[in-house]
């Protein structure tokens, strides 16, 4: 994974000296963008001198782990998650937020929501619920099994178009050196906020780790990290 070069300190300032708790949070691998979300929530815990670790799986699983208690909740993911996974307690406010966007090899129109993309094949990662929200009732959408599977499917023509965050497209198809083939539409399909979410066994953290997310967001914190992070993973060799 990306390292953290350049962090403010005081970012990272826990409370009172005494033993860390832990929580162990889903992290869908692969995913850049799932990479971020899970650096700025490692910032929001230590306010609250929580250390946080990571569970690298695939997006279905990491639903199944988190939902089932296994582990303690998922990095992020949409606002309507709790309506199908009961078991998972959203914290509000959004911790990030992504902008779903269109990739191609051959295509090049003007991208105008998910509409627009209803007559192409269309690839998507399983388990990403913001791609299988959008394409869903589509007739002719392929679900893959990671980001980079999905990558090396478009670059096989194997799908006309594939649908995923534009910052981790990004990250992925320069990662597999694709960016003189695969090119992202503009402009996004739309913005959607993301939110944190916690086993209900955890329930009485939730407003507390909302708490300091609402706190580093009113101080612009969490956008200056999210922004330094971005930067980073994007520089990366």
């Amino acid at each position: 994974m990306w390292r953290i070069v350049v962090v403010c300190l005081s970012l990272f300032a826990a409370g009172p000296s005494q033993a860390q708790e832990l929580i162990r949070l889903a992290r869908i691998a692969g995913i850049p963008d799932q990479y971020v979300g899970g650096e700025m929530l490692r910032a929001v815990y230590a306010r609250l001198n929580i250390k946080l670790e990571f569970e690298d799986v695939p997006g279905k699983r990491a639903l199944a782990l988190s939902s089932a208690g296994e582990v303690d909740g998922e990095i992020q993911r949409i606002g309507t998650l709790s309506r199908d996974y009961p078991t998972l307690v959203q914290v509000t406010p959004a911790i990030n937020y992504i902008e779903p966007a269109v990739f191609s090899t051959k295509l090049r129109f003007d991208v105008a929501g998910w509409n627009s993309i209803r007559d192409h094949s269309i690839g998507i990662v399983r388990g990403v619920g913001s791609s299988e929200a959008g394409t869903r009732g589509m007739a002719r959408v392929t679900a893959t099994a990671s980001l980079d599977n999905m990558v090396r499917m478009l670059d096989a023509d194997r799908f006309d178009v594939m649908v995923t965050d534009i910052f981790s497209g990004l990250v992925a198809v320069r990662k597999l050196n694709l960016q003189d083939r695969i090119v992202a539409l503009s402009p996004p399909l739309e913005r959607i906020h993301i939110y944190h979410y916690l086993h209900e066994r955890h329930r009485a953290l939730v407003p507390k780790v909302g708490k300091v997310i609402a706190q580093m967001e009113a101080s612009g914190e969490l956008a200056t990290l999210r922004e330094a992070l971005v930067r980073q993973v994007l520089s990366a060799p």
